[in-house]
């Protein structure tokens, strides 16, 4: 993500939070109080997901093993490092931050550029934290629910958080941004490919499937946040958004 990218998402995300501050819709949740906005932003990722992310996707998945699809989100993964890596430090897990930068080396180098993952059979747990947690870790309030184009559910202090944690990534230093462009749409792929079937599920389970996915969004945020303050937790599976963890309350 470009350093122009990073700072258009965060205006997007104070503009948001500050109309929500002043003019929340009478009935709307507390923590969504702009509601009625963000069901069409979400209507309309909705609609690209089906028509555009799921068939590529599903392709996708019935062309290649899970063991490739795994390996293909290992190499993303381990490409993150710098992220887990300052964002542990800022949280002053020090241990952890050893941690992730041992995992990259291992991971490098034995797991053949990170599509294998021998550093977890060694010991060296993943820490998949990011400054929205560091944010909430110090106190900040995540602020109103906003849904943002494409990238999903967020808040005013989670945008914030993906602004500077696009910042931490050395990727744009060294690689043209087409490239890590395509590359992004790549790892997108891939991942939805994973949670096919369990999309699926959420949807037809689910009475309203907006509310069942903003609902865990922000349990989700909540149990990273205490996962930061606390220093433990176990590290959970996504689905369909990178903070989305789809069981609904």
């Amino acid at each position: 993500m470009t350093s122009r990218t990073a700072s258009v998402l965060l205006t997007l995300a104070l503009c948001a939070g500050l109309l929500g501050c002043a003019a929340r819709r009478p009935g709307a949740p507390e923590n969504d109080p702009i509601e009625g906005f963000n069901r069409k932003i979400f209507w309309f990722n909705d609609k690209v997901d089906v028509y555009a992310l799921e068939p590529v996707a599903t392709g996708w998945e019935k062309i290649t093993p899970r063991r490739v699809r795994t390996s293909v989100s290992n190499f993303f993964g381990n490409l993150r490092f710098p992220i887990f890596t300052m964002n542990d430090l800022l949280q002053g897990k020090f241990v952890a931050a050893g941690s992730d930068v041992g995992r990259f080396a291992v991971n490098t180098t034995v797991g053949v550029l990170g599509f294998f993952d021998p550093a977890s059979g060694w010991g060296l747990v993943k820490h998949d934290v990011d400054f929205g947690q560091t944010l909430g870790k110090w106190g900040v309030p995540a602020g109103p629910y906003i849904v943002l184009p494409l990238l999903g559910p967020s808040s005013p202090r989670e945008a914030t958080g993906l602004a500077v944690d696009a910042a931490f990534a050395v990727t744009p230093f060294f690689v043209d941004w087409w490239i890590l462009a395509a590359a992004r749409v790549f790892d997108t792929v891939n991942e939805r490919s994973q949670v096919l079937q369990e999309v699926r599920e959420l949807k037809r389970s689910s009475f309203d499937y907006y509310g069942a996915v903003r609902n865990a969004y922000i349990q989700r945020r909540r149990a990273k946040v205490r996962e930061g303050t606390e220093g433990g937790g176990e590290e959970q599976e996504d689905l369909y958004h990178p903070d989305v963890d789809v069981k609904p309350e």
